[in-house]
């Protein structure tokens, strides 16, 4: 799967500090920036599975939120360029809205403020294609809340001249190395490995699914393109392919490359209660910079299934 080259890596190399950089999305946005010749600073804590990143431990640096004060962190580390904020706290329906307030917009809003006084002018924030409509969405509620709301601090700052500011609304990035208990990977495993059957809801929400790396190759395009050129102090970003499937087409694609004898049993499970079913990017904005999604879905699950079948 080639990816995106930079345009000059000495001309456009930052010192780019980055969260959630162990989980799925931020280890791939950590290896597009390294490619393209980036000083990576990573936000992690003591305990965090460094898995996904253990092939570029040795080109970044780390530094441990429990360890020590976020704001001692950051000078140690300045001047930074650029933070890329991809942590995010899902929480599901059990977790309290103060625990949602605190990851989602206290911590970012202080990271934001923090980095700015070490230098900082440029803050790339990981929103979500759910809170377009964050009041019918009831299962991840708090989650669409937070976000909002952090991408309103965050707009709030870039007019007032502190720092320009890019809100990414990310659709339904998938691809090897995601958890386990996510959608498109319970449906990979479960195929792979033949489980007598798979309930499911009818299918028929629609869903833009992006590839991972794809995603990541966005981001670091994005750091150059703002980094490179005089740009608005805040500006949003739809970011999938641009083209919605059923989620039953999904379904159907893993159980067809995997040669599955799962039973697909759709309907054999609710919609929740007021499903989204249809989240479409409008990417002509991205696509006007360059960037364009490059694995088709197929050749992702193919990746997805290759993984799964290999730690089977």
């Amino acid at each position: 799967m080639e990816r995106i080259e930079p345009e000059s890596k000495a001309e456009l190399a930052l010192r780019v500090l980055v969260t959630g950089a162990t989980g799925f999305l931020g280890s791939y946005i950590v290896k597009a920036l390294l490619r393209d010749g980036h000083h990576v600073i990573t936000l992690k804590r003591s305990f965090s599975d460094c898995r996904r990143i253990s092939g570029v431990l040795p080109d970044i640096a780390t530094a441990d939120l429990d360890g020590a004060e976020l704001e001692t962190i950051v000078a140690q580390h300045a001047p930074i360029d650029a933070v890329v904020h991809a942590a995010t706290l899902y929480g599901r329906d059990e977790a309290p809205f103060s625990s949602l307030m605190e990851a989602n917009v206290s911590f970012p809003l202080r990271l934001l403020e923090t980095a700015v006084s070490n230098g900082a002018k440029l803050f790339l924030n990981t929103d979500t294609f759910i809170n377009r409509e964050p009041l019918d969405y009831k299962y991840l509620i708090g989650y669409t809340l937070s976000k909002k709301h952090f991408a309103e601090w965050g707009r709030e700052a870039a007019l007032k001249g502190a720092v320009r500011f890019i809100n990414v609304k990310l659709e339904h990035v998938y691809g090897p190395l995601d958890n386990d208990d996510k959608f498109t990977s319970y449906v990979v495993r479960s195929c792979v490995a033949n489980v007598p059957e798979l309930k499911l809801t009818p299918g028929l929400q629609a869903r833009d699914f992006i590839y991972v790396a794809d995603a990541a190759d966005a981001y670091a395009l994005l750091l150059r393109r703002s980094a490179a050129h005089d740009s608005e102090p805040f500006r949003q970003f739809d970011l999938g392919t641009g083209r919605a499937i059923e989620v039953r087409e999904f379904v159907r694609h893993v159980h067809r490359l995997a040669r599955s004898q799962t039973l697909l049993q759709f309907g054999a499970l609710p919609y929740r209660e007021h499903e989204m079913m249809h989240s479409q990017a409008d990417i002509e904005p991205l696509t006007a910079l360059g960037w364009s999604s490059r694995v088709g879905l197929q050749e992702g699950i193919q990746a997805m299934i290759d993984e799964a079948a290999y730690s089977h």
